[in-house]
């Protein structure tokens, strides 16, 4: 099974896949197919049915029109409905992908990203040797619109996570919350909950022939005004039912709702897939109250610009102190033989097979400070090295099953700075990543201390793994 949680490496398919079907505002037939991409290729719609096949790259900046779903030109091709189809690639971690088009619009399928996931799952995601690199957001963006009345923010977060919230002012749909905690759950959780309408604007769209490819089987019609059978009439016509009535819920008996609040995880659905315009995969939490495309893509562009502004902090790690410990202190001590006070790390916040942080609280109660440089109290350098060290230690041992059994001891450090003074009341966030894989006990680590966003300190660490004696 894949999923999306935190990956290490890019991702694309292992090959092509086709999927075709109807565009719901064209109305045109529409083949559609998924190509594998090298690493650092991103998202990109090609047009085979124009003259030179031109390419659209997904990204916020060719957006043209959010009326009625996110439509992006560029090099005189045009691709609607583009958000499901990239709601599904996020949720399922595909970074690189050509998706070659012989029509002006993604097919609307059943109006949610569940039918592209399931022909992705067919032919498998492939990791790629190349590191997937998350841009942090460390500090609250916020878009607001004064005439909509909708507000969206990005928070810190140690993960990308989504909470929606909308508000229709209408009896029938009231006031509904999603919640995506991790994008691991985007599969079960938000990819089947399909696009909705309410009934008003449906007989407009007819009316207008604005939904060619329409039918009642990929949206969820709610019933914002008393209907009689004769004003149902036209509308089971225009769908080619025999009969259209209203279920006691307010919404057409065309489908049964997959989920109570499915219009508001279709919501997040669209934050999900109008976000990954923004071109670079994130680690915020979003907070959505009563949006739409036009307020997604303009609050992607205001995340967009942030991160071309710091792009130099993209490898910070958000330091939550809100979240649980993946080790605390005790656990430390069952892998590192430290003890006060010349142990150096308070715990630890992520570990994965290739990288670990850890947290060490500075305080101007340790013993370094009674005599180094007492009137002006500096965290030595070598005791930031040693820090980096143990928690270096801990993504050594963590993979052996009697880790207690081992120590880990230093055999070099090269290009070592020191690039800020880390002083008492410091939180220092402690980085160590793997520079290669682990062979016969030779751990060779890259090193980064980090006060806030700023880098304090950095080195390459070579350390071994070695059975301590008499064990």
């Amino acid at each position: 099974m894949m999923e999306n949680q935190q990956l290490p490496y890019q991702q694309t398919l292992k090959g092509p896949v086709t999927i075709s079907g109807v565009g719901l505002h064209t109305g045109a037939h529409v083949n559609m197919t998924l190509k594998p991409a090298t690493p650092g290729f991103g998202i990109k719609f090609q047009r085979i049915d124009l003259p030179g096949q031109p390419i659209v790259k997904a990204d916020v900046d060719y957006v043209v029109d959010t009326s009625r779903g996110t439509t992006l030109e560029h090099n005189g091709a045009r691709v609607s409905t583009v958000e499901h189809l990239l709601a599904a690639l996020v949720g399922m971690g595909i970074d690189n992908i050509l998706i070659e088009l012989d029509g002006p619009e993604i097919p609307i399928m059943d109006g949610s990203s569940q039918p592209f996931i399931e022909e992705i799952e067919k032919v498998g995601a492939e990791a790629q040797d190349a590191q997937k690199i998350y841009y942090s957001i460390d500090t609250n963006i916020s878009y607001y619109d004064e005439v909509k009345k909708v507000e969206m923010t990005a928070m810190p977060s140690v993960d990308y996570r989504i909470t929606c919230l909308i508000d229709f002012n209408s009896q029938v749909l009231g006031t509904q919350h999603a919640n995506l905690k991790s994008m691991a759950d985007f599969k079960q959780e938000i990819a089947p909950c399909r696009t909705f309408c309410f009934l008003h604007e449906l007989e407009y769209l007819l009316a207008n022939n604005l939904i060619k490819g329409g039918d009642l089987n990929n949206a969820i019609v709610v019933v914002d005004k008393p209907m009689t059978e004769e004003q149902l009439k036209p509308l089971a016509k225009a769908f080619n039912r025999e009969q259209i009535s209203v279920q006691r819920e307010g919404i057409l008996n065309n489908i049964e709702l997959r989920f109570p609040n499915e219009p508001a995880r279709h919501k997040l659905l669209d934050i999900v897939g109008d976000l990954a315009l923004i071109g670079y995969p994130i680690k915020a939490h979003i907070m959505a109250n009563r949006p739409g495309h036009a307020s997604n893509v303009e609050f992607a562009r205001k995340i967009k610009a942030y991160i071309k502004k710091n792009k130099h902090m993209k490898d910070v790690p958000i330091y939550d102190p809100n979240q649980p410990p993946v080790f605390d202190v005790r656990r430390i001590e069952k892998f590192l033989p430290h003890r006060h006070p010349f142990l150096l790390i308070d715990k630890i916040i992520e570990l994965s097979h290739n990288k670990v942080i850890g947290i060490k609280n500075v305080t101007f109660n340790e013993p370094q400070f009674q005599g180094h440089f007492p009137n002006n109290p500096v965290m030595p350098g070598v005791l930031q090295i040693e820090a980096l060290a143990q928690v270096g230690g801990i993504l050594a041992l963590s993979p052996l099953p009697d880790a207690e059994l081992y120590d880990t001891y230093f055999l070099k450090i090269d290009n070592c700075k020191f690039k800020q003074k880390v002083l008492p009341g410091d939180t220092m966030i402690l980085k160590m990543e793997l520079l290669s894989p682990i062979r016969r006990g030779i751990v060779e680590m890259r090193g980064t201390v980090f006060i806030g966003n700023k880098v304090a300190t950095e080195a390459d660490l070579v350390a071994q793994i070695i059975k301590r004696e008499g064990k």
